[in-house]
């Protein structure tokens, strides 16, 4: 981290994960002195563990399947893709049946066409970041592969992706000799697949978040060492200790991801955060084997992707405590599976890293003002999206901090829903 003197700011931005940093960014693009704190480096947390895909294809949230043996299979941990903690289970269960009516077609479709517009920029905004921060040539606009097993999901796939043309997306329908053209290393246990066009990615997704943080440092911003359990408000301003000292500003940022709730649950505020862990582990590969796409097993809920480290095999979602000992079952089940597409050698880290990713159960991420305070603003909630999203959720909330013309409606973001 770097530091420098002065213990006043504008604004305090908490968290440097790929949200805090861009929103950091974005004020300070429009003439905002900004303080970013967090107690560890940038992009050390969730921003660091995901597959590294800027999903502008993936316009439909993840809610919840309504297919009954689907959720059979999860309510019974057989799944590969889902699996609780039963003790976590009665605690969550309002939760859950929130988002189980959210994800009904006509709530799933409403949530789509509020995500649009953040979606719809996605990539763009992470061009202009990355362009600045001299990391574009990183930026691979090659698009991912959800693959299938069987004919039937396979088929019932394309006619799914049909039906999202009103979104003007981009894609090619494979089948398993175009697949194996495509990527001449998978095995013909997949019989067919369809590449998203639209989407980019990343081979390290949480250096291009400390690639951000470095370019807002040399633009004279200030990252600071702290803990938000120390934000405290006293009058007009709000203050902070950290390792260089307390810092001061009238508007503060709260962009801190699955730990949001630190912060404004002690301020008085209800918001239904509730954090989906997941797991990843790097493979090198057998006999020179090849990935050129993240490639999704759509049927097991797995992802592998071509990585700096390796190709990362990530898991899906894990219902348990944010801070409960890591239980990577699901990494166990899905790596022979993962391993019958694709050549895998050894593991190369000792123990997989986990993560949780903050989620609300409409499936929109909470950017806006607080309520209840004064220069109190917040951005966090982004579900499975918020490597996708941190950029163009930094360009919204400066906008709206700042007085310009939001690009967008930010309305379907506002806290205020959760208001009591």
């Amino acid at each position: 981290m770097m530091s420098q003197t002065g213990n006043k700011s504008e604004v305090i931005v908490l968290g440097a994960g790929i949200v805090g940093v861009s929103i950091a960014l974005h004020l300070q693009q429009r003439g905002r002195t900004v303080t970013l704190v967090d107690r560890r480096g940038a992009g050390e947390e969730t921003s660091y563990g995901n597959a590294g895909l800027i999903e502008r294809s993936s316009v439909i949230p993840y809610g919840v399947p309504r297919d009954l043996s689907v959720m059979l299979r999860y309510g019974l941990n057989r799944s590969a893709d889902v699996h609780f903690d039963w003790r976590y289970l009665p605690r969550i269960a309002p939760w859950l049946w929130r988002f189980w009516r959210e994800s009904a077609p006509k709530p799933l479709a409403r949530a789509a066409n509020d995500m649009w517009p953040l979606i719809e920029r996605s990539v763009i905004e992470h061009e202009t970041l990355m362009s600045q921060a001299g990391v574009l040539p990183l930026l691979r606009k090659t698009g991912w592969i959800e693959a299938y097993r069987s004919e039937r999901t396979f088929e019932q796939a394309c006619r799914t992706a049909a039906a999202l043309h009103r979104f003007g997306l981009n894609y090619d329908v494979l089948d398993a000799k175009a697949l194996q053209q495509r990527e001449p290393h998978l095995s013909n246990v997949l019989t067919g697949a369809i590449h998203w066009l639209d989407a980019a990615t990343v081979p390290d997704p949480g250096g291009i978040v400390k690639a951000y943080a470095k370019l807002f440092t040399e633009r004279g911003g200030l990252f600071l060492c702290g803990d938000a359990y120390n934000l405290k408000q006293e009058q007009t301003r709000w203050s902070i200790a950290t390792a260089s000292g307390t810092v001061e500003a009238p508007e503060v940022v709260v962009a801190l991801g699955p730990w949001s709730d630190t912060v404004f649950r002690p301020l008085g505020y209800r918001i239904p955060l509730l954090m989906k862990r997941g797991y990843h582990v790097h493979f090198g590969t057998q006999a020179n084997a090849v990935l050129n796409h993240p490639v999704i097993d759509a049927e097991n809920g797995f992802l592998i992707a071509p990585m700096n480290q390796g190709i990362r095999l990530t898991t899906g979602i894990e219902f348990s405590r944010r801070d409960s000992r890591p239980t990577p079952v699901q990494l166990d089940r899905t790596e022979p599976l993962a391993r019958e597409i694709l050549p895998l050698a050894h593991r190369i880290e000792a123990a997989p890293w986990m993560g949780s990713r903050p989620c609300l159960p409409d499936m929109r991420p909470a950017i806006g003002r607080g309520w209840r305070h004064k220069g109190l603003w917040f951005a966090f909630g982004h579900n499975h999206h918020g490597f996708t999203l941190g950029p163009v959720t930094g360009r919204l909330l400066a906008e709206m901090m700042t007085g310009d013309t939001p690009f967008t409606d930010p309305a379907p973001y506002a806290l205020q829903r959760f208001a009591p």
